[in-house]
């Protein structure tokens, strides 16, 4: 005697390094933010690796009076963040 069930079959999925690769590339987006840090020409966009940083790390870093502020907080680029990152890196690791 055979018996017939109600289940459903699932399906198998596939590896993502076997899907097919679209040919046309994306468009990279132009950059709209400038970074706040004077004497940078980079762009703080998001898209772009640009992160926002508070008053008080900006100063740490590169003084009183250079960079500009939007909504309390400094917008900066890739480059610069990776400055501000470098600099601060043995103050995070001495709070463990």
């Amino acid at each position: 005697m055979s018996r017939r069930t109600n289940r459903v079959q699932r399906k198998v999925r596939i590896p993502s390094g076997k899907k097919k690769k679209s040919g046309a590339k994306k468009e990279a987006k132009p950059g709209e933010i400038p970074c706040g840090i004077s004497g940078c020409d980079g762009f703080a966009d998001k898209h772009m690796g640009g992160r926002s940083l508070s008053q008080e790390n900006a100063i740490d870093t590169w003084g009183e009076g250079a960079f500009t502020v939007r909504k309390n907080r400094v917008r900066v680029c890739k480059s610069c963040y990776k400055v501000w990152k470098k600099d601060n890196k043995d103050d995070m690791t001495s709070h463990y």
